[in-house]
Parts: structure tokens; C-alpha cells; sequence
């Protein structure tokens, strides 16, 4: 028998496994695909250091793009502690049927959060990265957003898990980075700024949460000096944060009003990076 007339060798047990994790994972790739194929653009809010109020930043800059009568989502990819639906205050779960996740909706912003599946708030979510991984790319792969302006994603602190799954797998178009006054806050988000870049996405600016009298200010301009990109602009720590009923950009004009230049430096970073060449993010 010539080599050309043997019959193909049958793949042992582990080479079909293999095979047969590929075509899930372009399966699941695919469909991800799909799923977000009607959003014009896609934007993390991140830092290393929690406790910073990305959250808080996430939240407002959704609802106040939804304010200028944008089609906007937010997704929480914070597994662990997942908390963006209450800052947000959307009362009613996502509907599921068929295997697929139709958003909350509040304030009109679309919401999708871990949060909402958890029968018991309280309890501690406890996942290895892989589950992690496994546990987001569902997400993605199982929520109709239908058509979209923005989907804000806001996501965990550190540079591991979560954050690499959705760099690796959402084709973000740009991140906007959460830092306060303190030294450390500015330095981990920094280590944030250098994740980014290792994963050839853009950084779109830099924002100065809790400035003022309590705290301090000027961390936010220093960092984005240092790292050559925007600073987006100053969030003044205010006692209207403590309304809890909405978001806080729906109860103070001066708080949508730093809102809205944060938005108008962000629209001008995506406007340069779609007329500059293909050169690598910033």
C-alpha cells in the first residue's frame, strides 16, 4: 500500500478532546461575534486600585450618554463583587429564554451584571480565573444588546482575569482610566495603562475621581503627563452622591456637566484614533 492509499491515522482520545475544545471555542467565538456586531463602539472604565469609583464612573458616563439620546449599554464584568445594577438602580432583572439574556434596562441604559443572578447578595462569589473567563465570555456570548451607540464595560480591579478576558475577547475600542489624589491609586493605575497597551488597545484618557478639598487633586493631570495621554477631566467629591435613588448625574448639573467633558474628551480621543493610521494604540 502506497502512502497515498493508507487510510488516515484515528486521533487518540486526547486529540479529539482537543479538536473538539478548538470547535467550541470557535463556536463560542463566533457567536460572541454576533452578539456584539451591532455596537458601534465598545469602552472600559479600569484601574488596578479599588475603591477608586469606577463604578460610580461607569454608571454616570452610561446614563449620561443615554441623556444625549444615545443607545447605551453597561456591562459589569466584575464577578466577585458585582454591584453596577444597584448603582444604577435597575429594578427589574434581564429576561431569559431560550438561552439567551435580555438586559435590564434603567434610566435608559441597557444593564447586564453577575449581580442579577445571584440568588442570595450577600454570598460570596468564589471562582477560580478560568470560571472567571468561562463565566464572562457566557455573558457576551448569551446577551442580546441589539443595536447600540456604546456599551460601557465596567470592569475589576488588577490586571488578571477579567480584565484580559475582555481585552482578548471584546475588541474594546478604547479604555478610560479611574484614578483619585492618593499616590497609590495614581500608581496602580499606571500598571493599568501599561496592561492596556501590552494588549495593543487604546488608553482614551485619564479621569481624576473624589478631587477637592478632602483628598486633594492633581494626581489624575500628573498621570496623564506621564503616560502621554488625555486627562478627561477633574469628578469633584460631592455630598449629592449620597442620593442613592438614581444616578448622580440625573440629580446634579454640575456633576453631568463634568460628565459631559469627560464625553467630549473621549469623543475627541475616538476621533483621532479612527483618522490615524493603523500604528498601534497610543
Amino acid at each position: 500500500m502506497t502512502e497515498q492509499q493508507r487510510p488516515p491515522r484515528s486521533m487518540n482520545p486526547q486529540e479529539q478532546a482537543r479538536l473538539e475544545a478548538i470547535k467550541r471555542s470557535w463556536q463560542q467565538r463566533r457567536q460572541i461575534s454576533d452578539r456584539i456586531g451591532h455596537i458601534k463602539a465598545k469602552v472600559g472604565v479600569y484601574s488596578g486600585k479599588g475603591g477608586v469609583g469606577k463604578t460610580t464612573v461607569a454608571v454616570n458616563l452610561a446614563v449620561a450618554l443615554a441623556q444625549q439620546g444615545l443607545a447605551v449599554g453597561l456591562l459589569d464584568v466584575d464577578i466577585d463583587c458585582p454591584n453596577a445594577h444597584k448603582v444604577i438602580e435597575a429594578q427589574e432583572a434581564p429576561a431569559y429564554a431560550g438561552g439567551i439574556f435580555t438586559p435590564a434596562q434603567a434610566w435608559g441604559v441597557k444593564v447586564m451584571s453577575m449581580g442579577y443572578l445571584q440568588q442570595n447578595e450577600d454570598e460570596a462569589i468564589v471562582m477560580r480565573g478560568p470560571m472567571i473567563h468561562n463565566v464572562i465570555n457566557q455573558f457576551l456570548e448569551s446577551t442580546n444588546w441589539g443595536d447600540l451607540d456604546y456599551l460601557i464595560v465596567d470592569l475589576p480591579p488588577g490586571t488578571s482575569d477579567a480584565p484580559l478576558t475582555v481585552m482578548q475577547t471584546l475588541q474594546m475600542d478604547g479604555f478610560v482610566i479611574v484614578t483619585t489624589p492618593q499616590r497609590l491609586a495614581k500608581l496602580d493605575a499606571k500598571r493599568s495603562i501599561n496592561m492596556i497597551r501590552k494588549m495593543n488597545v487604546p488608553v482614551l484618557g485619564v479621569v481624576e475621581n473624589m478631587s477637592g478639598d478632602v483628598f486633594g487633586r492633581g494626581a489624575g493631570e500628573e498621570l496623564a503627563q506621564e503616560a502621554g495621554v488625555e486627562f478627561l477631566g477633574h469628578l469633584e467629591l460631592r455630598q449629592e452622591y449620597r442620593k442613592e435613588d438614581r444616578p448622580t448625574v440625573l440629580v446634579s448639573k454640575k456633576v453631568m456637566d463634568e460628565y459631559r467633558a469627560v464625553i467630549a474628551g473621549i469623543l475627541r480621543q475616538m476621533e483621532a484614533l479612527a483618522k490615524a493610521p493603523a500604528s498601534g494604540a497610543p
